[in-house]
């Protein structure tokens, strides 16, 4: 039996064999597609709408928990590390003045909620629309979990304020992600089944 970093199969495991080396790598396309997501940019302040919570919820649906946690804690790793992987280039958990930057719980967020939404993929749940829906909505509802009271306490701001700021915005967009990825993973799913006879 070889060594992985996944105990059950999970879609990409329909197209990759499983080994060390091929968790690894990726892990790595996990933090890089997450990276790519976080240059797609709505500016609106102090929370850009970026597509990062869709690609690090796919990348959970599609991984699994440990190898999602793992690409989105070498996401936050790089980024902290000077790499510009954040929004709009950015990079550094640090702001202009020296203070924890207020977007940052959500990028911690990002840790659990992908291995919350690959520990339901892993379990059968991203093979239908409504299991995809409610792992996506609760993979969301982790992210702003942390990202908000963070938000709140970085800014010294009040929960209304905070609200205004860090969901309101966010709630017609995350409703749309899910209903993509509603149609997306169960799709390719049913593909699996068919190229596999």
């Amino acid at each position: 039996m070889s060594l992985t970093l996944t105990t059950r199969p999970t879609l990409v495991d329909s197209f990759v064999p499983r080994s060390l080396v091929a968790d690894l790598a990726l892990v790595v396309g996990g933090a890089a597609l997450t990276a790519l997501a976080a240059q797609l940019v709505i500016p609106t302040s102090p929370v850009p709408f970026t597509g990062q919570t869709f690609a690090v919820l796919l990348v959970g649906a599609a991984l699994g928990a440990n190898r999602a946690a793992a690409s989105m804690f070498l996401y936050l790793l790089v980024g902290a590390l000077g790499l510009p992987v954040f929004t709009e280039g950015k990079s550094g958990l640090f702001d202009s003045a020296g203070k924890l930057t207020g977007t940052l719980g959500y990028i911690v967020g990002f840790i659990l909620a992908s291995a919350l939404v690959g520990f339901l993929a892993e379990r059968g749940w991203a093979k239908s629309s409504l299991g995809v829906i409610s792992a996506f909505a609760l993979g969301n509802a982790v992210i702003y979990a942390l990202g908000l009271p963070w938000l709140q306490y970085s800014y010294g701001v009040s929960w209304d304020q905070t609200i205004a700021w860090g969901f309101t915005p966010f709630v017609v967009g995350d409703l749309l992600k899910l209903v993509a990825a509603a149609f997306v993973l169960p799709g390719a799913w049913l593909l699996v089944k068919k190229v596999k006879g």
